[in-house]
């Protein structure tokens, strides 16, 4: 079974669409054979000095040493997103992405070697507490997140319905962290929202990738052609990635078929498969600006690249998370491998990993806008709208 899905591994804490990533599954079935001159002789004499000499023998947990010597191969690489996961966590990051979930409503990546808040998911615990794109998380409960893998992230903030986590949150300005207590609840995303502005313009908020965010924009895009909508409006702030085809799908609404939506990157800075628009470009003549900010990431960063690229479309907000890699889960015998095996790139080249993209019009949307109820992004974006024929 081969899936694609765009998203960081994430958590909904507890939904991850697989977000931002693209993932790839599989299954090896003959081991390849080691390099010829690698000597394993090392490891084996470390394994026997543990049993002759350990203090505490009983606490020789072969099968967890087993696990501890893949992980520590994985970190070598310095990649956060090239993880082992033991079969619990690998079962966790099955579930979450499939559908919901019983968390605190948020995703979360690692960003300058710190475990950070990439968006809260709108309406859930998480936006509810205060919790906002970027915030670095400093402890969950008494746990300090220093080199903390996400995986682990991830099983220690969910839990059941109406249980509690403590967060302590460093965030940009602040002299000192804040701790945040949430309550768990089941957790349910809708894929958009459509409504319709003053000066005939069709506002879409598009949420995430999942499956059924192709059928619901095709229905959004039926409902923008059957009325008076002049122009669009695309936000997709807090949108933090899911399949892979889903965004290639809303991109075609917008393209000319066959226009690149994006080019992988492999090993050696070569490229690999070329993602195509495939219609039907019923979006194509209205003027259209695209809002983004930290919590935009992935398939998010690859549709606004692709629009921006092939047709010149405005990015209003702040600049993307800068999450473009593809990872490919290989299920082992027991567990399994996250791996990144290439790069997203725009159409025109431009590298979006650990980098992502720059507004092409800067609007910062601050605490006190949000107190007040004011978006001077969507405000911007309006005020852009209205210049553009």
């Amino acid at each position: 079974m081969k899936k694609i899905s765009l998203a960081i591994f994430v958590i909904l804490v507890v939904f991850a669409t697989g977000l931002g990533t693209g993932f790839f599954y599989g299954r090896s079935q003959v081991p390849p054979s080691p390099p010829q001159d690698l000597d394993f002789s090392l490891f084996w004499e470390a394994w026997q000095s543990l049993e002759e000499y350990y203090v505490d023998p009983d606490k020789l947990d072969y099968q967890q040493m087993i696990y501890g010597a893949i992980k520590g191969m994985t970190e070598s690489l310095d990649d956060p997103h090239t993880v082992f996961m033991e079969p619990e966590d690998l079962k966790i990051f099955e579930e979450d992405t499939a559908g919901e979930f019983q968390g605190v409503g948020m995703e979360i990546g690692i960003r300058d070697d710190q475990l950070t808040v990439i968006a809260p998911l709108e309406g859930t615990p998480a936006e509810k507490s205060g919790l906002k794109p970027g915030d670095k998380i400093i402890k969950i409960d008494d746990r300090e997140t220093q080199d903390m893998v996400v995986e682990i992230a991830v099983k220690l903030i969910r839990g059941p319905k109406g249980s509690k986590v403590v967060l302590t949150v460093m965030r940009a300005g602040w002299a000192e962290p804040k701790e945040f207590t949430i309550t768990r609840e089941i957790i349910s995303v809708p894929s958009l929202k459509l409504e319709m502005l003053e000066g005939n313009i069709a506002y879409i908020k598009l949420y995430d990738f999942t499956r059924v965010a192709s059928s619901e924009f095709k229905e959004a895009a039926a409902d923008i052609l059957a009325s008076p909508s002049e122009k669009i409006i695309l936000d997709l702030r807090n949108n933090t990635g899911g399949f892979l085809d889903v965004a290639q799908d809303v991109a075609g609404w917008f393209l000319e078929k066959g226009d690149i939506v994006t080019t992988e990157q492999i090993s050696s800075g070569k490229t690999g498969t070329v993602y195509r628009a495939n219609g039907p470009g019923k979006l194509l003549p209205y003027p259209t600006v695209i809002l983004v900010n930290q919590g935009s990431a992935s398939a998010s960063e690859i549709l606004a690249g692709a629009l921006r690229d092939n047709r010149g479309i405005k990015l209003v907000g702040e600049q993307t998370f800068g999450k473009g890699s593809i990872q490919k889960v290989e299920e082992l015998t027991e567990g399994g491998l996250k791996i990144t095996i290439a790069r997203w790139l725009t159409p025109q080249g431009y590298l979006i990993d650990n980098i992502g993209l720059e507004p092409d019009i800067a609007v910062e949307l601050t605490d006190e806008d949000i107190e007040a109820d004011r978006d001077p992004q969507l405000d911007k974006a309006i005020e852009v709208l209205k210049e553009m024929r």
